[in-house]
């Protein structure tokens, strides 16, 4: 196919500018589209402007759906963002991808051969094929972990290597990742939106789908359970929420059907690693980590690290538990052992090494040394140990004064650089701002050991320079991310990546455990949910008394306000500024005084304070979650986002802003409510959220009803109280005329019909609360089921009456405020009783040891 044009005209393909100083992929030297992008070429300069935008608009849409974000460390704008997927795939043909696999394989048992002999005879150091600082002065060689297990043929279980094409168009290897290889989800991901971006173009195009190895994957892991398990318990190790790829860890456990667990819900006893969940300790066989191996045992490890297992090695030396990748495997990350990669190859299988790797420089070596400070300009330099944030040095962009100081460090340290060829990368055709133009690309493969051998996934993750001019590719850079189209033949085999029986051939009959911290998020999500939408309530009734007051000059509608303003400050514990003492103008005046409780990210109590801490619970708690339920949750992202300061000019609109805010929380509960499965997921979101719906009430009546009023005050603050509990159209349904105290009170206290009362909740409550799993054995009353029925008897002694009457010389409803204070009390300790059996570190506080910092 050739460009041409004027046939073109002014279409996607015909206005891409070529990358003519290296290897472009979709065009050749000679201006003609290469072989194995005709297709999606003559597809693409098929597109209108329009059709283009809407798709990148779609794809943006579906992304967020899924809440597929990653996270920017230092990033001052917060961390987390979209997961930025161009919609132009990357294409290799078949023919070439085998050369690839073949390679990659064998490069990936060099490697398994090398963990295994570093952590075992190190023939290669005796045999002075590999020098001994690269291996004892390394960072991730982990002295504790001697010897590897070796039960199986391959103990590099999981393998990624970094490729990019140099100008010649041959596939180079620059980078290995043996720790904790990562991208395999955001690969999937970038599929599963580009199949339904272009369901046509990706089914024609015959591309190879992804779904097996996955399926391949999941036989591996359960093939090295250690207890030859037919069921093995296989979990993944996360570091948590704030790590860069947390979206990854998530889904793939959901996927998968993987239970997600942080270090501190496993723990070591008798030899074995247990899983702590809500049933008690459950074995667990595999462990897919994705923390640094440096981290997983503070024990034997990193004394002072809060993501790993105590006692996790030990565990790993009984032959009880296999991790993946096993514990020192970053010391393959090594860059200076590509230097000395081919001759440990034809020592180990007898034959060349096949897929060539960057020319690398150790160093450490005289001669090495001298090459690479000659040719400063021309090289690449990185450190042999992988730093957080580090970034290659490329001496081309270098001074001449910071290429001389460059050259005194390595002097200075040689053994801890490496200096590889600089290589123009191939470009890739991107689509910025609907134009396509060329960026530097980069294609990480990703490999998973059978016994017979290692099988490649068929794609990758590849990823792109952010402009055409960027050499670094890298997502903490601003990185573009692509799908990877290995091109058929022939139609391929159609493989769902849903969950069934092809992605699942031998499903797990063993329902996924809840951990402990996944239920105490469910908790709070419930909890901070109904806390904010209670608090958006309220507020909006203050804002509709204070309007109310300076539309009519009336003094019962000033203290209206007043009350529903100490009412608020109750509710939400933030101290507001009025005092007692302060003008009536001032007390007509709220708007600025409550324009922190709104927006104010930072202060506790706050709307969005609390608005922020419900996303974060609900972020940490993915899988039980539906797709409507994640939508809303990113529409509630971005309206906490645009959330505007209160202001006199912005009234109305910020009123409407509160409307939508309530309107979407309903939702959300409505969603939640009727979209989770009813199992212990469920049962926390629900006790959270019936617990602060009770605890919420219980301090609004506090705050409103406790003061005797005049009767037009009174009346007023009952409308509002009923109004902000949602209830006035209930109760008006009950009694006719304006609100009377003993009347409201017997109906938001004792009404058993209605979901906004106290007895509904402590209804729901005690009957949700009995249903917690409990030890085997026990089955006695526990301490939170107790608490809530002695909430509840202590409401039901409650006189209708008598709480409506005030003491005549203090003006208070004491008998009231006793009767709420103590509910109260028995409300705080049943949820601290929750948080005890359920939520905290059943091993107690741990001794931490002091550790002076490594460079």
């Amino acid at each position: 196919m050739k460009l041409d044009r004027t046939e073109f005209k002014e279409d996607l393909i015909a206005r891409y500018r070529a990358f003519t100083a290296g290897y472009d992929e979709m065009v050749a030297p000679t201006g003609q589209v290469r072989a194995h992008w005709n297709y999606l070429a003559s597809a693409l300069s098929g597109l209108t402007p329009g059709e283009i935008e809407w798709r990148s608009s779609e794809s943006r849409r579906l992304l967020r759906e899924n809440g597929v974000t990653y996270r920017v460390y230092g990033d001052p704008q917060g961390g987390e963002r979209p997961w930025p997927l161009d919609l132009i795939p990357l294409l290799l043909p078949s023919e070439e991808w085998r050369q690839i696999e073949s390679g990659l394989t064998q490069r990936a048992e060099v490697l398994n051969l090398l963990l295994r002999d570093i952590y075992g005879p190190r023939d290669l150091i005796r045999r002075g094929l590999l020098p001994p600082e690269l291996v004892y002065g390394h960072s991730g060689f982990l002295r504790p972990c001697h010897p590897i297990p070796t039960q199986k043929p391959h103990s590099l279980i999981l393998y990624a290597a970094d490729l990019a094409r140099g100008p010649d168009g041959r596939m180079l290897v620059f980078s290995d990742r043996t720790q904790a290889p990562s991208g395999t989800g955001y690969a999937l991901e970038n599929r599963t939106v580009l199949s339904q971006i272009f369901p046509s173009m990706y089914r024609d195009s015959h591309v190879h789908r992804l779904a097996v190895f996955f399926q391949d994957l999941r036989a591996s892991l359960a093939s090295y359970s250690p207890n030859g398990n037919d069921d093995p318990k296989v979990v993944i190790l996360t570091p948590g929420p704030l790590n860069e790829t947390y979206f990854e860890h998530a889904f793939l456990a959901n996927y998968l059907g993987y239970t997600l667990v942080r270090g501190d819900e496993l723990m070591v006893r008798d030899g074995r690693v247990w899983l702590r969940s809500l049933k008690g300790l459950e074995p667990v066989d595999v462990i897919w980590r994705r923390v640094d191996d440096n981290y997983c045992d503070p024990l034997e490890l990193l004394p002072d690290s809060d993501l790993g297992i105590p006692g996790l090695l030990e565990a790993v030396r009984e032959g009880n538990v296999v991790v993946a990748n096993p514990l020192g495997a970053s010391v393959l990350e090594n860059p200076a052992l590509h230097a000395f990669l081919p001759s440990i190859t034809e020592h180990f299988l007898g034959r060349p090494l096949e897929f060539p790797t960057v020319g690398t420089w150790w160093c450490g070596r005289p001669q090495d040394r001298r090459y690479v400070i000659d040719n400063l300009e021309r090289m690449v330099i990185r450190t042999v140990h992988r730093l957080p944030g580090g970034l290659p040095i490329y001496g081309s962009r270098l001074a001449r004064d910071q290429r001389e100081e460059l050259a005194r460090r390595i002097q200075d340290q040689p053994n801890l650089y490496v200096g590889q060829e600089l290589v123009a990368f191939s470009c890739s055709p991107t689509l910025i701002g609907g134009k396509l133009s060329a960026h530097h690309a980069v294609l990480r493969a990703f490999l998973v050991a059978r016994d017979d051998g290692y099988v490649v996934m068929p794609g990758g993750l590849t990823r792109v320079a952010p402009s055409e001019d960027n050499l670094i590719v890298s997502n903490q850079a601003g990185g573009i991310a692509k799908d990877t189209w290995i091109l058929a033949s022939e139609p391929e085999k159609q493989v769902s990546l849903l969950p069934s029986a092809a992605v699942y051939p031998s499903a797990s009959t063993r329902p996924t455990s809840l951990p402990p911290r996944e239920a105490d998020n469910l908790f709070w999500f419930g909890r901070y949910a109904e806390r904010s939408e209670e608090s958006l309530r309220l507020l909006r009734t203050v804002l509709a008394a204070y309007q109310s007051v300076t539309q009519f000059n009336e003094p019962y509608r000033i203290e209206t306000l007043q009350a529903l303003r100490h009412a608020l400050s109750h509710v939400t514990g933030v101290p507001l500024g009025f005092t007692d003492t302060a003008s009536a103008a001032q007390r007509a005046e709220p708007v600025e005084e409550l324009a922190p409780v709104l927006s104010n990210h930072d202060l506790p109590g706050g709307i969005a304070y609390n608005l922020r801490a419900m996303l974060q619970a609900a972020h940490a708690v993915r899988d039980p979650l539906s797709s409507d339920t994640r939508h809303l949750i990113n529409l509630l992202q971005d309206r906490l986002v645009a959330l505007k300061p209160l202001s006199h000019e912005h009234l109305l609109e910020t009123q409407e802003e509160l409307n939508r805010l309530i309107t979407a929380l309903a939702g959300l509960g409505g969603l939640v409510t009727e979209g989770m499965f009813r199992g212990e997921a469920w049962l926390f979101w629900e006790i959270g959220r019936r617990l602060e719906r009770s605890v919420l009430l219980v301090s609004l009546l506090r705050g409103t009803l406790v003061m005797m009023r005049p009767r037009p005050v009174e009346i007023s603050v009952l409308e509002t109280v009923l109004r902000s509990c949602d209830s006035l159209t209930a109760y008006r349904r009950l009694h006719n005329g304006a609100p009377e105290t003993t009347a409201a009170l017997a109906f938001l206290l004792f009404d058993r019909n209605s979901p906004r009362t106290l007895a509904f909740q402590l209804g729901r409550l005690e009957k949700h609360v009995a249903a917690l799993p409990r030890e085997t054995g026990d089955s006695g009353l526990s301490e939170e089921a107790r608490l809530i029925r002695e909430a509840f008897e202590a409401l039901r002694r409650m006189d209708t009456e008598g709480l409506g009457g005030a003491d005549p010389s203090t003006g208070r409803r004491s008998a009231l405020e006793e009767r709420l204070t103590r509910i109260d009390q028995l409300l705080c300790a049943a949820s601290e009783a929750i948080g005890w059996d359920y939520f905290t570190d059943a091993r107690g506080p741990r001794q931490r040891l002091g550790t002076e910092p490594t460079e």
